[in-house]
């Protein structure tokens, strides 16, 4: 049986959650569809524990939580979620609407199409080093699932970027120690973030190291250790008890890259009116798209999220009259809500 829907959304990530909510108070219903097994795209998979700063009125939340949250949000939008599958057909018809078929046979017939796949089927960047074969991979962690295993554990941290740095921030807490080793002494996260982490290191609670490394030395298949190298060719060795890797994704858009899209770089080129891309009808919103003065926060994405869904209302209505309404004052909305009689 063929659903039929305003919008099928690829992606059921934050950004691609929060479509369905926007789409929702316009009237419109939605298909969300996702490769991974659970809603939460990166969130969910890499880090569920992970503390999220920058989400507005939530002075932190953990980034499960959040995915719960617009869970609950979504949930009076009644949006079908189909979960473990890829969209491996995608075709426009004449009429302009879109043929959207996944790897499990499920197939659509969609007003539009919303691309909300934050960097495609993404793969953690793995350690690569002399003597990581040697290694059993439980030491190696790539995401956090579970905090509490690490307490009271000595952990080296490898990375420079935001997961990295609030990860050790994080884990200082209940770590024995935590070490930071990064190629170079500037880091690529938030500056709140890197000026925490020096106080860190200046309270002796973190320890930072610059360098590569060359060398994984283990016993008995339990790491113990590396050798470091820095840009000065200096070497030193560090051991530890866990290792945590975060040296960002590694992008694969998988067959959307085939959907006869403008590319960049493998990422989605899209207006910043509508977010739509070079296919009338496609919009993309979320870690996938470029624009100028792109910054890939989950902020910016629920804004793109908010404007990209008067473009499909547009599209998909395009005689429809279109206006702004407020959820706080709203008859239609509140009904929609299903807040209608509180």
């Amino acid at each position: 049986m063929t659903i039929q829907t305003d919008a099928v959304i690829v992606g059921a990530g934050p950004v691609g959650l929060f479509q369905v909510f926007e789409l929702g108070l316009l009237g419109l219903k939605a298909e969300l569809v996702d490769s991974l097994p659970q809603v939460g795209g990166q969130c969910a998979e890499l880090y569920p524990e992970k503390p999220i700063y920058d989400i507005p009125a939530w002075p932190v939340i953990g980034a499960q939580e959040l995915v719960d949250k617009l869970m609950q949000q979504i949930k009076p939008f009644h949006a079908g979620i189909h979960l473990g599958q890829r969209v491996e057909k995608f075709e426009k018809r004449e009429d302009g609407r879109f043929t959207v078929v996944t790897s499990t046979g499920t197939e659509f017939d969609a007003g539009a199409v919303i691309i909300a796949a934050g960097l495609g089927a993404f793969q953690a960047r793995k350690l690569k080093a002399k003597g990581i074969d040697e290694v059993t991979s439980d030491q190696i962690h790539y995401k956090v699932t579970n905090r509490e295993q690490f307490r009271g554990k000595r952990l080296l941290i490898l990375g420079g970027g935001d997961s990295a740095l609030d990860w050790t921030m994080d884990l200082a807490e209940i770590a024995e120690s935590v070490e930071l080793i990064h190629r170079r002494n500037e880091y690529r996260g938030a500056a709140a973030s890197v000026e925490k982490v020096r106080a860190l290191a200046a309270e002796g609670k973190v320890r930072e190291r610059q360098g590569i490394i060359t060398q994984v030395h283990s016993e008995d298949g339990r790491f113990t250790g590396f050798d470091l190298m820095d840009l000065e060719r200096n070497k030193s060795s560090v051991e530890g008890d866990e290792v945590l890797v975060f040296w960002g994704l590694s992008p694969d858009l998988g067959p959307i890259a085939d959907w006869g899209l403008d590319l960049e770089k493998k990422q989605i080129p899209v207006d910043t009116e509508k977010f739509q891309t070079s296919v009338e009808g496609v919009f993309a919103i979320g870690d996938v798209n470029t624009y100028p003065g792109k910054k890939k926060f989950i902020l910016s994405g629920f804004h793109e999220a908010a404007l990209a869904a008067f473009g499909v209302q547009k599209y998909v209505y395009p005689d429809a009259r279109q206006f702004v309404q407020y959820t706080t004052t709203s008859p239609i909305m509140h009904k929609r809500l299903g807040v209608a009689d509180e």
